[in-house]
């Protein structure tokens, strides 16, 4: 098992907010990269053995984006949305829906910032009711997503290594 730079940290300021923050030992722009390309988010949106089959992304002020994973029993999760605001490299707020969850809207804000190497993500989401905010009784996919990408990210920086070096 990988050594973890840590676990994410989620709290609720409002009934309405889930805000996660999670820290990766990894450089912003890389960070960046990973949560926006869609060669990248395929490698580890997908949570526990579940496969991305469709990952598009337009990434750009009124750009869609639109990714797809199947789990181990055939389950199709679809996640779609549409960028609101764009600031490469620090923050993406989007419109995020899970068509499982039709009346789950929600906004969804990602904010990056780098200290000596170590990048810190810090998403919330923004439901606009609390029959949607309801929904969101377990972040274990999510948090299984994110240990994906703190390893993704570190092979990416270890083939970097390998190739500088």
């Amino acid at each position: 098992m990988p050594n973890r730079h840590g676990s994410a940290v989620i709290e609720f300021p409002t009934e309405l907010e889930i805000v996660t923050t999670r820290e990766f030992d990894a450089p912003l722009e890389l960070v960046f990269d990973a949560l926006t390309k869609p060669e990248h988010v395929r490698n580890w949106f997908a949570p526990f053995t579940d496969v991305v089959t469709e990952c598009s992304i337009d990434l750009r002020v009124g750009g869609h984006y639109h990714i797809v994973f199947v789990t181990e029993d055939g389950k199709e999760c679809s996640f779609r949305g549409t960028y609101l605001e764009m600031e490469p490299p620090t923050r993406t707020v989007a419109t995020w829906l899970f068509e499982g969850w039709p009346d789950a809207d929600a906004v969804e804000s990602v904010d990056l910032e780098e200290t000596d190497g170590v990048t810190k993500l810090t998403m919330r989401l923004a439901f606009s009711d609390q029959a949607g905010r309801d929904h969101m009784t377990m972040s274990d996919g999510q948090e299984d997503s994110f240990n994906k990408l703190e390893d993704y990210l570190r092979s990416l920086l270890e083939q970097k290594e390998a190739v500088s070096g």
